[in-house]
């Protein structure tokens, strides 16, 4: 008889509830910190991630031009810091600055949060240059405090529901989200015909909100694993009650490119997004998303539909390290790929598989 996966079951009682600025959120961070995905910088962070914080410098009104915006990076007076360390989970190289704001989830006590996702390439996320993707940004911005927080601080979202209604759907909700962001538009009851459309043509809106949800249930499991993301150069992840990060070197994700992007230079995995991942979805739910399994049969692992069963702990529906170690067996992770010069943004998409050594390392006492 067929076993029958709750792929839910880490997000039972997580809610969409709110919308606030980092600056709320984060009142000891000054305007001068920008966070980014994964663990701390070792040295200067990848192209795609400067450009990111170009725009997030300028989005704040904090340095006039692009030049200023790097003079302002490469001299020390902004700093980047791991988003995951302040609560907040982000996207591939896009960073948070101050003023922009995040979608608030919390279950059972934890509050998690990360920022809105403006759209379709050029993107933040993608570690665009573009100045459209500021004012994408800035429209999303006030669309979500006029009209979405209203609605979300009224009637809060359920994140299992919206889970559900995409499992069913053939989705595995991370590289795929187009399901769980119609389900999301349903439920936000009220919500005028223009924000509407707005919201269906961007199909990812939903990931930060899953993001959100997945760190406040790895928070709430009892994991070994507090955060877990790429910065591009390196993976990590930090355990739980510690500070520093252990990591290895991020190789990129292996994966199709899109046409005409196979001579381009790919950049390590990067992204916070691999919480989703780690908390059962995404590439731990390959077997329910029959058509992306199809599309990237030649790059995934031989036993990428039945991997799960590995690794995953019965109880909370969440990887568990322990069972990564001892099966020598790591978990997938599907990330989209960056151009490593940070101008081509978006290339491909695909699957990061971290090394095994990675979850037996600890901290040095």
């Amino acid at each position: 008889m067929a076993v029958i996966i709750d792929y839910t079951m880490p997000f039972a009682g997580a809610v969409w509830l709110d919308v606030r600025s980092r600056a709320a959120i984060c009142p000891e961070l000054p305007a001068s910190i920008l966070l980014h995905a994964g663990p701390p910088y070792r040295g200067a962070p990848p192209a795609p991630v400067i450009n990111s914080a170009i725009q997030a410098l300028l989005f704040e009104g904090l340095a006039v031009d692009s030049q200023a915006a790097r003079a302002l990076l490469q001299d020390g007076r902004v700093q980047l810091r791991p988003a995951q360390d302040h609560g907040i989970v982000t996207p591939l190289a896009q960073t948070v600055s101050s003023s922009m704001l995040l979608l608030a989830v919390k279950q059972r006590g934890e509050l998690a949060y990360a920022p809105m996702v403006e759209g379709p390439p050029p993107a933040l996320r993608f570690g665009s240059d573009a100045a459209s993707c500021r004012e994408r940004l800035r429209t999303l911005n006030e669309m979500a405090a006029s009209a979405l927080a209203p609605l979300i601080r009224r009637e809060p979202i359920a994140i299992d529901e919206l889970i559900r209604q995409a499992i069913a759907a053939g989705d595995e909700c991370h590289a795929r989200t187009g399901a769980a962001n119609g389900a999301l538009i349903e439920r936000l009851r009220g919500l005028d015909a223009e924000c509407a459309a707005r919201l269906r043509s961007n199909a990812a809106f939903v990931l930060p909100i899953l993001m959100a949800a997945a760190a406040a249930s790895l928070r709430n499991s009892g994991s070994s694993i507090a955060a877990i993301g790429g910065n591009g150069i390196d993976f990590g992840i930090r355990r739980r009650g510690q500070q520093t990060w252990q990591h290895v070197p991020a190789v990129p994700p292996h994966g199709p490119r899109f046409a005409g992007l196979d001579a381009q230079t790919a950049l390590g995995a990067i992204g916070d997004s691999a919480i989703i991942d780690f908390c059962g979805l995404g590439g731990q739910a390959l077997a329910a998303a029959p058509l992306l399994a199809a599309e990237w049969a030649a790059v995934l692992p031989a036993d990428a539909l039945s991997r799960r069963d590995r690794l995953i702990d019965a109880r909370s529906g969440i990887v568990d390290p322990e069972r990564i170690v001892r099966s020598a067996v790591a978990p997938i992770i599907n990330l989209a790929v960056l151009d490593h010069e940070g101008k081509a943004g978006l290339i491909g998409r695909g699957c990061y598989c971290p090394p095994v050594s990675l979850f037996g390392l600890r901290a040095a006492a």
